[in-house]
């Protein structure tokens, strides 16, 4: 199946077109009827020439509805464009082209409705004028009149050769699904709909619902009024959900594959057109449409704080408007963990450098360190090939040799060097990473929580060296509160100061490498979770879990909730 939008200015014939071609009535609500006018997005089908099928998306021409208009096109690779014979090129004939352009969208029709009227001819050339700058640049243009009948033939082959152009979206990509419209059905329950561009959808398949985090289970499909156990994209489909209320929902949120999105609420973009745009404006993003905060980097590039998080890979196409001046910009994706920016003349030096990475190893090079799962969230196949995977993390080349330079320069000089210091004044992730990188220095070790000169290690008590070694192979396995009764209070804090040891609270001390380990394991939950799904999860008993849920609390590696639940807070 091949989806196409409506796109062109009000009354100027997109529904009547759309009845014309596929015999169904594309208007939704009955107002629409009475006015005669699209408000919201409609749909209908039919099959071509070709024996291929198409779906339209009818989308409102009038421009206090541009917000539905965008809903309708922003999913969609491909549009019939509609200018009436009898008025020609209006307003929101060139608002939609500009959006059009600005999304990027290269595949498209042109229909001169109602050439029975006036000057099709005329109107047909000051149409392909206005396209050759634009990516509708070279699109058909046919002349038709849905009240005669007279060239729809011509259309539908001209429609029929379009989808042939259009690339065969993968079944195996990740699903994002954007809501267009969500309802109830009795006996059936919650129902939304959709377009899906690539990817496969089928019955009992597990999704995310983003922004929320909720899991939610497809019990049913149907596209273009069938039922199925499985659609492929590209496809207009409504899909049956359970586990999420209708209330719960609405447009704009995406059915999503866990773990393949990476949500943010923060993202650098590069420009198409360096035009001024002002502080507050508009994102739009497949039906999604959210309000957000700019500021200028620097020429072609921008920093959006976004009023929600949505779920995004590097490359994509956003819409960045101004409802006030109906100025609108398409923004390319170019960072989806954007640094913070603590310096004067930090915006400019980044917008100099901002590019969107067109693989994985351009990530991981601009930015030296990304986490390993960050790396397929952004929207990469493939992993790089030219860095170092180490304790959940991918390193550039350049960066380890930057760490290994710095570590063996701060040891020379202060001697002793706790691993949490040097992590610090390194600025690396985790101090599994550190003990990595100082495994690889010759004439460096760890010793429990400490980088020394090889050679200078100062040993513990041999009941608190056996409880480190313990807590090094299991770093969870906690001792009875008696077990530590026994040991010398003095020796548990000095092993604890030294971080060889990670105290919690009370009695209760687990090894360093717990707190990466627990983030790892409550990553793979489904978000948000109770401590007893921790614990579970976590293999250790309440006494444990729940201090060391506060530690990660603390530490900012975990939130908690209202409810008492908590999510995993992906480092960034």
């Amino acid at each position: 199946m091949h989806v196409v939008a409506t796109a062109g200015h009000v009354d100027h014939g997109k529904s009547t077109l759309v009845r014309a071609l596929t015999g169904m009535e594309p208007d939704r609500w009955a107002e629409e009827r009475r006015r005669g006018m699209t408000i919201d997005l409609g749909f209908a089908w039919t099959t071509l020439p070709s024996g291929a099928e198409i779906a339209f998306v009818d989308v409102p021409g009038h421009e206090r509805f541009l917000t539905n208009m965008l809903a309708g096109v922003g999913p969609v690779p491909a549009v019939m464009f509609v200018v009436a014979a009898d008025e020609g090129w209006q307003a929101q004939s060139e608002e939609h082209l500009r959006i059009a352009h600005a999304l990027g969208v290269r595949h498209a029709v042109v229909a001169v409705t109602k050439a029975d009227r006036g000057d099709a001819a005329g109107v047909a050339a000051d149409v392909v004028r206005r396209l050759e700058t634009t990516t509708l640049q070279g699109a058909a243009v046919v002349a038709v009149s849905a009240a005669q009948g007279e060239g729809l033939d011509d259309l539908l082959t001209a429609l029929a050769a379009l989808t042939a152009e259009l690339p065969d979206p993968s079944p195996d990509a990740p699903v994002r699904m954007w809501i267009d419209r969500a309802f109830t059905i009795r006996g059936a329950g919650t129902v939304v709909t959709g377009t899906l561009p690539t990817g496969t959808l089928q019955d009992e398949l597990e999704l995310e619902l983003a922004p929320t985090g909720r899991r939610v289970a497809i019990r049913g499909l149907e596209s273009l009024k069938r039922a199925t156990d499985s659609v492929v994209g590209s496809a207009r489909v409504a899909v049956n959900l359970r586990g999420v209320d209708r209330d719960d929902l609405r447009r704009g949120m995406a059915l999503v594959t866990p773990g393949r999105w990476l949500l943010t609420e923060t993202v650098d973009v590069c420009l198409l057109d360096d035009a001024e745009l002002p502080r507050d404006v508009v994102v739009h993003v497949g039906a999604a449409a959210v309000s957000a905060r700019s500021r200028r980097l620097g020429p072609g590039a921008m920093r959006l704080q976004l009023a929600e998080a949505l779920p995004l890979h590097i490359g994509d196409r956003l819409l960045v408007r101004d409802p006030a001046q109906r100025a609108v910009v398409g923004a390319d994706v170019a960072d989806l963990r954007p640094a913070p920016l603590r310096r004067r003349g930090d915006a400019a030096a980044l917008a100099s450098t901002l590019a969107v990475p067109a693989t994985a190893d351009d990530l991981v090079a601009r930015k030296g360190v990304v986490p390993v799962g960050d790396v397929e969230r952004a929207g990469f196949d493939a992993p790089p090939a030219a860095a170092r995977m180490t304790h959940g993390w991918w390193v550039s080349e350049t960066m380890w040799d930057k760490w290994s330079a710095d570590a063996l320069a701060i040891v020379a000089e202060s001697g002793t060097v706790d691993v949490d210091a040097l992590r610090r004044a390194l600025d690396a992730p985790s101090a599994p990473v550190v003990r990595e990188v100082v495994a690889t220095l010759p004439g460096l070790t760890v010793y429990g929580g400490q980088v020394r000169p090889a050679g200078a290690e100062a040993a513990d008590p041999p009941e608190i060296g056996a409880l480190v070694e313990r807590l090094t192979v299991d770093p969870l396995a906690a001792p009875e509160a008696s077990e530590i009764a026994a040991l010398d209070r003095a020796a548990l804090s000095a092993a604890s100061r030294g971080g060889r040891l990670l105290h919690l609270a009370g009695a209760i001390y687990v090894g360093p490498a717990a707190v990466e380990l627990a983030v790892q394991r409550l990553g793979e939950l489904p978000s948000p979770f109770s401590v007893s799904d921790a614990r579970q999860a976590l293999g250790v008993s309440r006494r444990v879990t729940v201090p060391l849920l506060e530690h990660l609390d603390a530490g900012r590696r975990t939130r908690r909730l209202a409810d008492g639940t908590r999510i995993v807070l992906t480092p960034g």
